[in-house]
């Protein structure tokens, strides 16, 4: 039976993410390796709401502010020579 090695991926930018993701993906096919992947994992949203200063009488306003963590999940068969790389 073959070992795998699961590469969990996170970032807050989804390009860079992208990025590594094909660097990757290159260096498995230069190997020779099974790969499944990148699978998209479900994207983390942190909201944090903030009051805005308030400018003498009137009602409260408010800001939301939203983090996004983008996630993948690469399968890879367990080659000494992929993970080095």
């Amino acid at each position: 039976m073959v070992q795998r090695a699961e590469i969990r991926l996170w970032s807050t930018n989804i390009d860079s993410l992208n990025f590594v993701v094909e660097q990757i993906r290159n260096i498995v096919k230069k190997t020779g390796v099974r790969m499944r992947g990148p699978i998209p994992l479900p994207t983390k949203r942190l909201i944090v709401p903030t009051l805005r200063l308030p400018h003498g009488e009137g009602s409260k306003k408010w800001d939301k502010w939203e983090l996004r963590i983008h996630k993948r999940l690469i399968i890879v068969d367990a080659d000494e020579r992929v993970m080095r790389q």
